[in-house]
C-alpha cells in the first residue's frame, strides 16, 4: 500500500526539518526524490541520508521564487531521475524576513517576502511541473500550509498567515482544474513543530492534546498517503495535522 515506485516527487525546501523527513519518507516508498533547497549543503545532506538507507534522490537546489531558475531545476531533475516529476510537495515558505510583528507596524517594504515565497513560490512550481504530470495522465500536488492560514492569531504572523492562506486558495482552484487529468492537489495545514524554538514553546507542546509537538516523520506519512495511488479520490482538501490543537 502506498507504493511509490516508479514515480517521481519534487519536495522543496527539503533540506531540514519537516521537508527533509518528507523526502525521506516518499523515498521509502520507492519514489526518486529530487530535494530542493536554498542552500545545496542541506539539499546535498538530505540526499545522502536517503542515499545511505538504498533508495535515489538528486540535489537540485533553486530560489522557488525564481521562475527561470524553477523551471531549470524541474527540468535537471527529469534527467536525473529518469521522468518526469508527477509528485510535487510545496514545503519551502520561510524567506529570510519572516515580517513578525503587528501589521501596524511593519513596513510595507516588508510584506512581500513571506507571500512571495508562500504564494508565488508554490505558483512557479505548480506551473513548472503540470506539463510533466499532464503528459503522463497523473500526478499529486501537496502543499504545505499553517495554522496561521486557516486561524487568526495574535502572535505578529499576519503576513505568513496572509501568503498561507492565499495558497491554500490557489491549490483549491488548481484541483478543480486539473481534476480530469488524474491529477490532484491537497493542503496539509501543520500545527506547532519540533523545529519551533523559543520560549514558551514547551508549554504550548504540553497544550496540545496529544501532549507533544509535530516531527517530520508525522508530515512525511501524511504526505505519502496524499501522493499514493489508494489517494486518487482526495482532492481539494485542506487537511488539519496539529496534534488535535485545532479542530473543525
Amino acid at each position: 500500500m502506498f507504493d511509490l515506485t516508479g514515480h517521481v516527487a519534487l519536495v522543496t525546501g527539503a533540506g531540514q526539518n519537516a521537508g527533509a523527513g518528507i523526502a525521506r519518507a516518499l523515498a521509502e516508498q520507492g519514489a526518486a526524490v529530487a530535494v530542493n533547497d536554498l542552500r545545496p549543503e542541506r539539499a546535498g545532506a538530505t540526499c545522502a541520508e536517503i542515499e545511505k538507507a538504498g533508495r535515489t534522490a538528486t540535489p537540485v537546489p533553486f530560489d522557488v521564487t525564481d521562475l527561470d531558475a524553477v523551471r531549470k531545476g524541474v527540468a535537471r531533475a527529469r534527467d536525473a531521475l529518469g521522468g518526469p516529476v508527477d509528485i510535487l510537495v510545496n514545503n519551502a515558505g520561510i524567506p529570510g524576513d519572516m515580517g513578525y510583528g503587528p501589521f501596524r507596524d511593519i513596513e510595507p517594504g516588508r510584506w512581500h517576502g513571506p507571500v512571495e515565497i508562500n504564494l508565488f513560490g508554490a505558483m512557479n512550481c505548480v506551473h513548472s511541473v503540470l506539463p510533466g504530470m499532464r503528459e503522463v495522465s497523473w500526478g499529486r500536488i501537496v502543499q504545505i500550509s499553517s495554522g496561521a492560514g486557516r486561524t487568526g492569531l495574535s502572535i505578529g504572523v499576519s503576513l505568513y498567515g496572509s501568503g498561507k492562506s492565499g495558497v491554500e486558495g490557489f491549490i483549491r482552484h488548481i484541483s478543480q482544474e486539473e481534476a480530469t487529468a488524474g491529477i490532484t492537489a491537497n493542503t496539509l495545514a501543520l500545527g506547532l513543530m519540533q523545529s519551533a524554538g523559543g520560549p514558551g514553546v514547551a508549554d504550548i507542546a504540553a497544550g496540545i492534546p496529544v501532549g507533544r509537538l509535530g516531527r517530520p516523520e508525522d508530515v512525511g506519512a501524511a504526505v505519502a498517503f496524499l501522493a499514493s495511488p489508494e489517494a486518487s479520490w482526495l482532492t481539494g482538501q485542506t487537511i488539519d495535522l496539529n496534534g488535535g490543537s485545532v479542530t473543525r
